[in-house]
Formats: structure tokens, sequence, C-alpha cells
């Protein structure tokens, strides 16, 4: 019987263009550089360094042989994940292995190999995605918070909201007078981080079962590495004036995404999408 398509999977457009195949790809290759290099317990006993030493020849053949082994399988089991939406026995901690691990590696292969690491970001971002989606359970809307960047608010406003949202006039100069109204109509909650280590001590201090976050695709791969094993659904931003200035939302994809992790949302109409 042939595997049927994730029913998660998620259109490229919101990420890029970036797809799947390349955070595939990226990990197998990065587990075969593992595997050779385990090669090396299993010719060690051979070697001049291991003559004389009865006991090396099984351990080493051990170490070898069971890392190969337990490498290839969590490689399976996530692709097979990735593509399926379908949880393996284990396949939580093979998530962890591959964010702790294999990204890290994935991301020094993708500079040798010369691509560019904003589209390696991004697949990441996708797949990551949905995997959440795949795992969702639906939370209050108590329980989830919308983290945004500094950089969505104008540059020019002179109020700051990282600090406290609620001097926001909502003028419409800029995404966060609809965001707010789209936090009460949901009843969620925001904040806006200025860096990383703001976003960790919001998070710390809210303690959310869920994050959909804002950002551009280097912050998210980060956030979602940092805050494992909660949940973190990640939104790249729009970036008309370049990085880091006067960022925009996908306010209509931002909704859709809100409603998949919200228990019973209110039935207040939503706001209109407005500037975004």
């Amino acid at each position: 019987m042939l595997l049927r398509k994730s029913p998660h999977s998620l259109p490229p457009d919101h990420y890029g263009g970036a797809r799947k195949r390349l955070f595939i790809g990226l990990m197998l290759a990065s587990c075969v550089l593992l595997c050779l290099a385990l090669c090396f317990f299993l010719i060690l006993p051979w070697s001049s360094f291991g003559a004389g030493m009865s006991w090396l020849p099984l351990i080493s053949m051990g170490v070898g042989i069971g890392g190969i082994v337990v490498l290839t399988w969590m490689c399976l089991t996530l692709v097979f994940h990735i593509y399926t939406g379908l949880r393996l026995p284990g396949v939580r901690g093979v998530r962890h292995v591959t964010i702790r691990l294999f990204f890290p590696l994935m991301e020094l292969l993708a500079r040798a190999l010369g691509l560019d690491r904003r589209k390696v970001r991004r697949s990441f971002v996708k797949v990551n995605n949905e995997l959440v989606l795949a795992d969702r359970k639906p939370v209050a809307p108590r329980d989830l918070l919308l983290l945004l960047p500094h950089c969505v608010q104008r540059s020019a406003c002179p109020r700051r909201l990282t600090h406290n949202v609620e001097l926001c006039e909502r003028c419409g100069r800029c995404p966060v007078g609809a965001l707010l109204d789209l936090r009460d109509a949901l009843g969620i909650r925001l904040a806006i981080a200025s860096g990383g280590t703001i976003a960790r001590r919001i998070v710390v201090e809210i303690k959310p079962r869920c994050i959909v976050a804002v950002a551009c695709e280097r912050d998210l791969a980060s956030g979602i590495q940092d805050s494992y094993p909660l949940p973190v659904f990640g939104v790249l931003n729009e970036r008309p004036c370049g990085p880091c200035l006067d960022t925009l939302v996908p306010l209509e994809h931002l909704k859709a995404m809100l409603r998949l992790f919200l228990q019973r949302p209110e039935e207040k109409p939503l706001p209109p999408a407005g500037p975004r």
C-alpha cells in the first residue's frame, strides 16, 4: 500500500518557496556523515592502536554497529513522520535529537555545500510547523501566546511597545493595531520581544502551552530550538524595507493558524485584515 502524504502538509508559498525535501536531504546527508564517522570504531580493532587489546574488538564493534543502527533508525523514523504525519514509537525523542544535534550539523553542511542558509532555515521552519500540527492538541485562548518581533512596530513610532503593548494607539500605520484587535477577538496572549533573551523571559513569565511566533527565518529557527519541547508554530514575516525594519505580517494566514490551535475560540467576528 502506498504511503499517503501528511494531511498537515503546508504550501511552500508561506515559506519563501522552501520545501521540506531540502531539510530531509540535509538530514539524511548528515546521518551518512555521522555513520561514516562511526566507521572509525569498526576499523579500530585492526589498527596498530588496538594491538594487544583482546577486549577492544567486541566493544569497538558494538559501539560502531550500534551507533549506525540507531542513527539510521532515527533518520528513517523522522522521515516517515514528516512525510505521513503518522507517529511511530520514540518519534518525540527523535525530534529532540534532530533539533539539538542534527540541525546545527545540517547548517554547517549547507554552508560547506554553498547552500543558502535562509532556505535551509525556512525548510526547517516548514517541517517544524507540520510536525507541530501533526501533534497539535487544542489549547484554551489564555494558554496560547502570539509572540511578535519588535520590528513589526513602525520604526518612527515614539512609543516603546516592548515594555507595554497597551501603549499602542492602533493608528493603523503598522500591523500592531490589527494584531491587538485579533488578540481581543480571540482572547489570546500577545507580546512583543526585542530579542531572544527577552522572548525567553516572556515565555517563562507567561508559561504558555503553545506559541505562535512571527519573525524572520533566523529568529524562528533559533526560537524553535530554544523553546523545545514547547510547541512553536512559526510564521515568516514580510520584509519590504529589508530585515528588522518595518516588517509586515501575513494576517489572514496568521488568523487561520491561530484558529487551528484554539480550543473554543470566541464567536466574536474577527477584525478585517486592514494594514498588514
